[in-house]
């Protein structure tokens, strides 16, 4: 049985994680619309992960017996002034996805919430693994370069690492 402070916690999570995956949905829109296929392509696949992300928290919630609420999600940003801060914006996003997970963790380690501190512990992992790739992600831009053909290589970079996942 979860404490009311951690089913809240875990729904404000839930709530996050669908914001997520509307957050890369939306800038994948952003990149296709520029032509940049390879960014779109990453972006979706990470909305999925985000969503998927969501539906591993809507069923712990059930699963210990409590009711996981979605909540109001905002509309994301729609424009971007160029890759670079579209990448910058997803990995601040991300770094913000673990001070939320860590702060989960803050709070089941608190009350000895051992199922629960095991259940995040995979959501410790995915986030270093995020912001592992976010940051290989803002370096190659750095390294490449926005001018000339430089978004073309960005693109196709970005576009390699999706169709890795």
């Amino acid at each position: 049985m979860l404490s009311k402070a951690m089913v809240d916690s875990l729904n404000k999570q839930i709530q996050l994680e669908s914001y997520s995956s509307n957050l890369y949905l939306q800038m994948s829109a952003w990149a296709e619309i520029k032509g940049l296929e390879g960014c779109a392509a990453f972006l979706r696949a990470q909305a999925q992960d985000e969503l998927a992300h969501m539906h591993r928290l809507f069923k712990y919630v059930y699963e210990t017996g409590a009711l996981p609420v979605l909540g109001t999600i905002k509309a994301p940003p729609t424009e971007y002034g160029s890759v670079s801060e579209l990448f910058q914006k997803v990995s601040d996003h991300e770094q913000l996805i673990t001070g939320k997970i860590n702060g989960l963790m803050t709070l089941a380690l608190g009350e000895k919430d051992h199922s629960t501190v095991n259940f995040l512990q995979w959501y410790v992992a995915e986030q270093h693994e995020e912001e592992h790739t976010m940051q290989k992600i803002l370096d190659k831009i750095r390294n490449i370069g926005e001018t000339g053909s430089g978004v073309y290589f960005i693109d196709r970079a970005i576009g390699m690492i999706a169709g890795g996942k």
